[in-house]
């Protein structure tokens, strides 16, 4: 499938696949807003992950609601914005796209269980337990190219290659005049 352009892209993946740090790195690249999915949980999900518990489809519906929103806004505002979030599911990247009103471009950095637990143990995050990380490939059902909008790339390239490979297929965003 040809990926379809948008205005929006997700950096998406299990926890420390390096959502966050691409998607900065992705919005850098095109001087547009970056809105981290972790800052728009409601505090009851924090607490809940903070626990160790993993989140239920409930519990997402309401967080991923309102990430879709203020990225279509920020999109409205700047011309095209970059997201981090997990998107672990089909069902949420569709529920995402909807919620948007717009196509959506999904990166998906895409590591083994060995790799993302070694990152994992190396960081430090406010609410995302080592614990945790089981239960986010149990959740995980890869994208697939072939009918999703998606670019798969492994998470052991550097953050300039896998920022680069995103740009590259963001030509239709080059008309903007900050690119000029």
């Amino acid at each position: 499938m040809t990926l379809t352009p948008a205005r929006i892209i997700i950096v998406m993946g299990v926890s420390s696949s390096g959502k966050s740090t691409v998607g900065q790195s992705i919005a850098r690249r095109l001087h547009v807003p970056f809105l981290d999915g972790d800052g728009y949980h409601p505090e009851a999900n924090v607490e809940k992950m903070r626990a160790g518990i993993p989140l239920t489809d409930d519990d997402r519906w309401p967080w991923l609601e309102r990430l879709a929103l203020a990225l279509h806004e920020a999109a409205d505002k700047k011309g095209a914005a970059v997201g981090a979030c997990s998107a672990l599911r089909r069902s949420y990247r569709e529920y995402l796209t909807n919620k948007a009103g717009e196509p959506i471009l999904f990166v998906h950095l895409s590591g083994t269980r060995e790799v993302i637990a070694e990152r994992m143990a190396r960081r430090q995050h406010e609410y995302m337990p080592t614990s945790l990380l089981d239960s986010q490939f149990a959740t995980l059902e890869p994208p697939d190219p072939a009918t999703e909008n998606v670019l798969v790339l492994p998470v052991t390239d550097s953050i300039e290659k896998l920022t680069m490979a995103v740009v590259k297929e963001l030509d239709h965003l080059k008309t903007f005049k900050r690119w000029q």
